[in-house]
């Protein structure tokens, strides 16, 4: 998601710095944003001249405070995890000035939560882009309870800027979109835990009889088995409902190191490079 955001602002002429503890991890997204670009240039979305300016705006940085001293508007995008989202921001408003604006990308912590740890609560709020981030139109911009109307339109004017469609949310576990889709997926995985249907029938019935573009279980494997678990242990923590408690076969397949896409296998198989959709074996019938 990093990646995808620096893209963005990048490509609509803001200066970007992006910053991770991990030099391997920049280089990757770089080169990330790169192929994207490549993928425009290929459609005839952007010229080579955009490519190259846009590139040229984003510079890379180890360091937080050396990243994000001078900085406007900081938007983390870390792991979606409660502590480290924390730790993060209280760092963060320790760097900045009085007039940051710290927004996190997270899609289910509380942005009230998060905005207590700093100097400035009412500058703090949640801009939740979706993937990926240089396609996707939404943002849904969460208000916290001390998040000021003068940072609010400030972030949804900046959202316009990006040719991207924001929607005003209130701060409640999962906000809007994966206070839905969540329980969604959820009960996609115990439909295949139950043994209603398979992984593809599953997804086919969603994908033709309720026009999603994606299937559920795809989906979730895009977004990541381990941020779907996530999210949902935020929802039940948040609500006390046993519908927001993650199916046993989620659970089960995050902690055996199947998240999905980016490990290669969750409900489906993935090869670098392939477009070919396979069922993970562990879900075909013999």
């Amino acid at each position: 998601m990093g990646n995808g955001i620096a893209h963005t602002f990048a490509q609509h002429g803001f200066g970007v710095s992006l910053v991770d503890i991990n030099t391997e991890a920049l280089n990757k997204a770089i080169q990330t944003i790169t192929n994207n670009l490549d993928r425009q240039l290929k459609k005839g979305l952007i010229d080579d001249q955009v490519k190259a300016t846009t590139l040229s705006r984003i510079k890379t940085f180890t360091d937080l405070q050396q990243g994000a001293a001078h900085a406007d508007l900081v938007i983390e995008a870390a792991t979606e995890n409660r502590e480290i989202k924390l730790k993060l921001f209280k760092q963060l408003s320790d760097i900045g000035s009085d007039q940051v604006i710290l927004a996190s990308n997270t899609s289910s912590i509380s942005i009230t939560q998060i905005a207590a740890v700093t100097k400035n609560p009412g500058n703090v709020i949640g801009m939740h882009f979706m993937n990926p981030v240089p396609v996707m139109k939404l943002v849904e911009v969460i208000r916290g309870y001390a998040t000021t109307d003068a940072v609010t339109n400030t972030i949804m004017e900046l959202a316009k800027t990006l040719d991207k469609d924001p929607v005003e949310v209130n701060d409640y576990p999962g906000f809007v979109a994966n206070r839905i889709l969540m329980p969604m997926i959820n009960e996609a995985i115990y439909t295949l835990y139950e043994g209603v249907a398979g992984v593809a029938e599953i997804d086919t019935v969603m994908k033709l009889g309720m026009a999603h573009p994606m299937g559920p279980l795809q989906l979730a494997d895009f977004i990541g088995l381990d941020v779907c678990v996530a999210i949902l242990k935020v929802l039940y923590d948040g609500f006390g409902n046993q519908k927001y408690a993650p199916c046993p076969l989620l659970v089960n397949m995050v902690t055996a190191g199947h998240s999905g896409v980016k490990t290669g296998s969750g409900f489906y198989k993935y090869t670098p490079g392939s477009k070919e959709l396979i069922v993970a074996d562990k879900f075909v019938s013999r």
